[in-house]
């Protein structure tokens, strides 16, 4: 296989996606051999499209599964989709609603019908969309939140919940969706600040109307389910008038004034209208003191009740009329502009309604209790450790979980009403005969479980709980979550609670919650703003390999991350730069560079040494990086690798070597260090950049596979994908046994290198300066203070020559600098290199002076920004903060030209 000479991604990705699945490379089964390590992954919405959180989310899964399996272990990553309850619905309810129909038309079963021919046209489109990025997905476990397996699982579930009384039915306040027409749990809604009014508002005493008490109140439409006032009961204004009996403006109901605790005498008149059927705290107050609940709603959002005037009105429009009726009648005597939280829903955004409702709960505090406990034993970790605080807070502070849903597409509540006695069963199967009664006559409740009371079943559910299979007794708990920070309360913490009811063990040891993908202005990615960015666009423009390494070098550990289309450019160079290494090792492969040749450990060279050691030590960097899910690293010590220390510096330097015919054992000797850096460079990159990588391994595997003198060991497999993960002990295959570099010998070569890399940097330097072309040889002179250095520079005489471009060098002890010389120091070497001939003086001083002028007038720009008061205030943190790192840039700039003016003033001179 013959590398081309530019590297296509749409030539190669979906070629080597079809090789892995058809090759089963992503399906495991249990092996008591081998340590398991497994993924589910967040099962995306059915109604999903892949956008870039999608992307994030999934790459970070693929590398940790394609990086254990080269480790050895036995990997599972299981995937599947989510039924999405109110999400699904909807999107069906709109295809209906195209055709002039609505699903009470049609009836219950055949909408779900409807639904299921949706989903098996639709709902897979995203699993596609998840492996044009490469995802290792067990594709043969693939599961579905509705399947027959699960299906069983979640009806399982609540029979165990149930029996154990953690799962009950009553009359409370919930969140109401009067779009959606269902329950949501508090997790379901969020909250914005709306800018609205507080009213004050005027009842008038019973025995005396012609005195009045003054509540305040936000929801003043709530007012005609009143029943109640509440005071505080040490609130000295109002301790005589507990007891009192108001009448309630408009609608004429006599109500009592109490006293609560829960008051808080400072908002408002500190006293409160109390309104149980329509407030969370009402409905707590009037249990308290067994106050009668008035619902004054329907479930639409309209007013029900007993005033004719406002029957059927929508709540907002009820508001305004019903205040323009209390102003009428003199009741409102102030109104005050007050920004407060407003609850939406999730899906729609509608304004969601506190309600009275018959639902089905779970009680949340014993299971939170377990999961607390699970914690402080070290059973669950979060990376980065400061989710921590954010999970174990909502443990602390939960509330009863509403799992009922007033919808149709969802599991439906497996509780069976007997029309004869009303006794309820609560059965995993269909009950056919009432137990109680002997009727055969049940129905099944209406209402469907919260879509999340299924997704927190996932991490065993879709390894076939209840029963005990061997997927569950071998992959079971999953290694990894790595999920957004948005669904901690959602999805991470339930799952962790009904892991251990329901299986008795935590569902993952590891949890890594990932940051936000924002666009380029720190905003959220929204329809509605137009700034998202579409991965398979971006695919298409640049390969999946391109997009996955740039998103993983942006993401430093748990941050959001900003994001423009040009920052794929980014991964597009690497991969360009590795690809055009890999195209100058082939060209220098031939069939018979071992023939003849025997390769003793000292046939190693300074550069070789030096290289296999720079290798060992990324080996070590980018290893425990993932270990400690830190991806950036990881990558970026790849990056620097890669970029410089093999591209930018090896390869520079054995290329005399391999274009050495008289010498051959040099030659083979560069290739094989060659060709066994290449090979882990490949295996290293593979978890983040499969396609290509997979795509080189081949090429330079069918070159080297009948040459066991090059061909590295591990050259052997079928893919690179099953290859073993780099080994950090710096060894290379000597004439067929692994032998290790000495260690002494190591440190010397990486110091000394360490060293020349400074002086030839800043030749380099001298060269940049003073504009001297870098293909013009230059002499130079290296002042150095003792023997020991100049034997080691003498050493290295050619490296020097070669990696500086020079044409002579002269090193000497405390040589003096020469007339019309630029310099440099490193440590004690002083470098000189002689101008004359080479520059006219008088002209580079006028070239330096003219740099300084635009370099000032560059920072003069900047300096007037950071001056203005108005910019410092108003700019973005990040766009402040940037202008004066310019601004010490500039000023750094700057010093360095005068410096070369006063040496350029210095030799104009002499």
């Amino acid at each position: 296989m013959e590398l081309p000479t530019k590297y296509n991604p749409k030539e190669i990705e979906d070629k080597w996606y079809s090789f892995w699945e058809k090759g089963g490379f992503f399906h495991r089964v249990p092996d008591t051999e081998k340590k398991p390590y497994s993924i589910v992954i967040p099962p995306p919405n059915v109604t999903g499209v892949l956008h870039m959180g999608h992307a994030l989310n999934t790459i970070l899964q693929d590398i940790l599964i394609r990086w254990r399996r080269m480790q050895g272990y036995n990997t599972v990553w299981l995937p599947g989709t989510d039924h999405a309850g109110i999400a699904t619905q909807n999107v069906v309810e709109r295809e209906l609603l195209k055709k002039g129909l609505n699903r009470e038309q049609i009836g219950r079963e055949k909408f779900i019908e409807k639904v299921w021919d949706w989903k098996s046209e639709y709902g897979s489109e995203i699993l596609k969309q998840l492996r044009k990025l490469g995802s290792s997905c067990d594709w043969e476990r693939e599961r579905f939140t509705m399947d027959d397996g699960l299906s069983k699982a979640v009806r399982e579930a609540f029979v165990v919940l149930y029996e154990k009384g953690l799962i009950y039915k009553g009359k409370y306040i919930i969140n109401w969706c009067p779009r959606c027409l269902t329950a949501l749990s508090d997790d379901e809604v969020e909250h914005e600040d709306h800018e609205g009014h507080l009213w004050y508002i005027r009842y008038p005493f019973r025995d005396s109307p012609h005195l009045f008490f003054t509540i305040a109140t936000t929801r003043p439409e709530t007012m005609l389910g009143d029943v109640a006032v509440a005071v505080n009961p040490n609130d000295e204004r109002y301790k005589e008038m507990i007891g009192e009996i108001l009448t309630l403006p408009v609608v004429g109901r006599e109500i009592p004034i109490i006293a609560d605790e829960s008051v808080d005498p400072e908002f408002g008149t500190g006293a409160v209208k109390i309104t149980p059927a329509h407030d969370q705290n009402d409905f707590e107050i009037g249990q308290r003191h067994k106050l009668e609940s008035i619902l004054i709603m329907n479930e639409d959002g309209t007013m029900s009740g007993d005033v004719p005037d406002y029957k059927g009105m929508d709540r907002f429009e009820c508001r305004e009329a019903l205040v323009e009726e209390l102003k009428e009648e003199k009741h409102i005597i102030k109104v005050e502009p007050h920004s407060h939280p407003v609850g939406h829903c999730y899906r729609c955004r509608t304004v969601t309604e506190p309600y009275l409702s018959d639902q089905w709960f779970i009680k949340m505090k014993p299971l939170a209790k377990a999961a607390i406990e699970a914690h402080d034993k070290g059973l669950v970790t979060f990376y980065p450790e400061r989710w921590t605080k954010v999970y174990l807070s909502w443990l602390e502070n939960v509330r009863d979980w509403c799992i009922s849903r007033q919808i149709w597409w969802g599991h439906r509540i497996p509780a069976w009403h007997c029309k004869g006695c009303g006794e309820t069963h609560i059965r995993s199967e269909k009950v056919e005969k009432c137990s109680k009664c002997g009727n055969s006559e049940l129905v099944q409740d209406e209402d469907v479980l919260d879509t999340w009371f299924s997704s927190a079943l996932w991490p065993f559910s879709t390894m076939g709980w209840p029963d005990k299979t061997e997927e569950l007794q071998y992959y079971y708990p999953t290694s990894t979550l790595v999920t957004d920070r948005g669904i901690i309360y959602f999805w991470v913490a339930r799952m962790v609670m009904m892991g251990l009811e329901l299986n008795g063990e935590v569902p993952f040891r590891d949890v890594y919650i990932h940051g936000t993908i924002l666009d380029d202005l720190g905003r959220k990615m929204s329809k509605s703003l137009g700034n998202g960015i579409d991965p398979l666009l971006m695919i298409d423009q640049y390969g999946a390999d391109a997009i996955r390494i740039s998103i993983i070098m942006l993401t430093v550990e748990g941050q959001d991350i900003k994001l423009h289309e040009n920052r794929f450019e980014m991964g597009r160079n690497f991969i360009n730069k590795v690809w055009n290494a890999a195209r100058f090792v082939m060209m220098n492969l031939t069939d018979n560079d071992s023939l003849g040749v025997k390769i003793e450990e000292d046939d190693y060279e300074f550069e070789d040494v030096w290289i296999l050691n720079c290798l060992s030590r990324v080996t070590v960097t980018c290893t425990s990086a993932l270990e400690k899910y830190r991806f950036n690293e990881a990558i970026k010590s790849l990056y620097e690798f890669i970029w410089n220390d093999f591209c930018d510096w090896y390869l520079e330097i054995v290329k005399p070597r391999l274009y050495d015919s008289a010498d051959e054992k040099r030659r083979i000797v560069a290739l094989k260090t060659l060709t066994h850096v290449l090979d882990n460079i490949l295996r290293f990159l593979h978890p983040f950049a499969p396609f290509f990588t997979e795509e080189i391994w081949h090429s330079v595997k069918s070159l080297v596979e009948n040459n066991r003198l090059i061909a590295p060991e591990t050259m052997v497999n079928e893919s690179l994908m099953v290859s073993p993960w780099p080994d950090s002990n710096l060894s290379i295959n000597v004439q067929g046994s692994a032998s290790s570099l000495d260690g002494v010998k190591i440190h010397d070569v990486t110091e000394t290198m360490q060293f020349l890399q400074s002086l030839v940097r800043a030749t380099r330097n001298i060269r940049r300066s003073m504009n001297l072309p870098l293909k013009q040889p230059l002499e130079i002179i290296f002042s150095v203070h003792d023997q020991e250095t100049k034997e080691r520079l003498d050493t290295h005489h050619a490296f020097l020559s070669q990696m500086a471009n020079l044409k002579e060098i002269d090193i000497g002890i405390n040589r003096k600098k020469p007339d019309s010389a630029a310099s440099e120091v490193v440590d004690t070497v002083q470098i000189f290199v002689p101008l004359k001939g080479l520059i006219n003086l008088e002209t580079e001083r006028q070239k330096q002076l003219d740099q300084i002028k635009k370099l000032e007038s560059h920072l003069a720009i900047v300096r007037k920004k950071l001056l203005n008061k108005n910019f410092i205030k108003n700019a973005p943190v990040h766009i402040v903060a940037a202008e004066k790192e310019k601004e010490l840039e500039l000023r750094g700039q700057i010093e360095k030209v005068k410096d070369i003016l006063d040496d350029l003033q210095k030799n104009i001179s002499n």
